[in-house]
């Protein structure tokens, strides 16, 4: 028998090579669990923003990663993709639980302002009640500290048509604030000015501690800034502004609507901007 190399289909014992895994489609949303397959990092998931995800562990490290692969879920490689967009099943609702109004331009500023105490007061009611603010034509501002007031009020003469509403911290009875408030409403622009506050050290605590995986915000003595108090307790960077400004940003991401502040702060915000667009 003569062997011919060149007479059989030399690919007949091959295998056909399988086409790339797909991998199932997993969409994000927040408290999933997932590990990075590159570094093993485990964390749920807190906030998705610009394509990256956050994830935080279970000692409160949070890491920033891509949307996409590279991740397991209970084990099994999965690929991360943002949520399909709900379809709208009646009126859309803003943060603060309004009506959302559609299609509408934010309405040219009214003369009458709310003033809070600093930036991070000014953030929290522009995340949670912007839209509304915007369609009321309410501006928000802020002071950097109550110590002034009655001369900002002063300056600002308020009248009927061009009212001033203030959101303090700590206004609680026998407090600096209080005596503040009490001087600008017995003042010559008394009448025209409504000052009202919520009785938290600053307006973080505000927000609800279970937000952060907490039961309560910490006490922290009177001899220690509170700001920097709170960080070390809770095991965050704490030496320098940056780190406070980290911190807050933190906590900001944790607040998505009304619902995830105190009601001691709710009420007030919303009688603020009725005082201010009143007819």
């Amino acid at each position: 028998m003569t062997f011919d190399p060149y007479g059989s289909d030399v690919l007949a014992n091959f295998r056909q090579q399988r086409g790339p895994t797909v991998l199932p489609k997993v969409a994000i949303e927040p408290g999933l669990v997932v590990e990075v397959l590159a570094t093993g990092f485990v964390g749920a998931l807190t906030r998705y923003a610009n394509g990256m995800i956050e994830l935080e562990d279970r000692v409160g490290a949070v890491r920033a990663f891509p949307l996409g692969s590279g991740y397991l879920i209970d084990g099994k490689p999965v690929e991360l993709v943002k949520p399909a967009p709900k379809a709208p099943s009646g009126p859309g609702r803003t943060a603060s639980g309004s009506f959302a109004v559609e299609n509408q331009r934010a309405r040219v500023a009214l003369p009458s302002r709310i003033f809070v105490e600093g930036r991070h007061d000014a953030e929290l009611v522009e995340r949670v009640w912007g839209d509304d603010l915007r369609v009321e034509g309410v501006v928000v501002e802020y002071l950097e500290g109550v110590d002034d007031l009655e001369s900002i009020v002063r300056d600002f003469a308020p009248t009927s048509g061009r009212r001033v509403g203030v959101l303090v911290d700590h206004l609680v009875p026998g407090s600096k604030e209080s005596r503040i408030a009490d001087a600008v409403a017995r003042g010559p622009f008394g009448r025209h000015v409504l000052v009202v506050g919520h009785p938290f050290v600053d307006i973080w605590q505000a927000v609800k501690p279970a937000r952060l995986g907490l039961s309560a915000w910490p006490v922290i003595d009177r001899s220690v800034e509170w700001k920097h108090g709170i960080c070390e307790a809770l095991g965050w960077p704490h030496k320098s502004q940056a780190d406070i400004a980290m911190a807050w940003k933190r906590i900001l991401s944790r607040v998505d609507s009304f619902a995830d502040l105190e009601p001691a702060l709710l009420g007030r915000v919303e009688q603020l901007i009725d005082f201010v667009t009143a007819d």
